[in-house]
């Protein structure tokens, strides 16, 4: 796929839409994957929406009104998997510091 590191945003949105799910079901969603951690608002939400539609991430479900759902692709499961790969790896390679306390 790409050796570029994921955005948070993406990565959290992403992985909300294994279950296909609309804007504000994602947002609820994001905040109990991350345990409240990340709290992710709509102009944000929205504006990385249309780019991984762009980009065949994610695909649109169904458009009920201004309501849109949507799913992750076989090209985005393919992207956050590399991601979750990459931020263990990075996890695995700091575990030196736990040699420092």
């Amino acid at each position: 796929m790409s050796s570029t590191p994921m955005t948070e945003a993406t990565f959290y949105i992403l992985l909300s839409l294994i279950h296909p799910s609309h804007g504000y079901g994602m947002m609820q969603s994001i905040k109990e994957l991350s345990k409240g951690r990340l709290l992710m608002g709509p102009g944000t939400l929205y504006g990385v929406l249309t780019r991984m539609n762009k980009e065949g991430l994610i695909g649109l479900v169904e458009e009920e009104g201004r309501k849109k759902t949507y799913h992750i692709t076989a090209l985005g499961i393919e992207a956050l998997k590399e991601e979750y790969q990459r931020l263990k790896n990075q996890v695995d390679d700091g575990k030196i510091l736990e040699d420092l306390t």
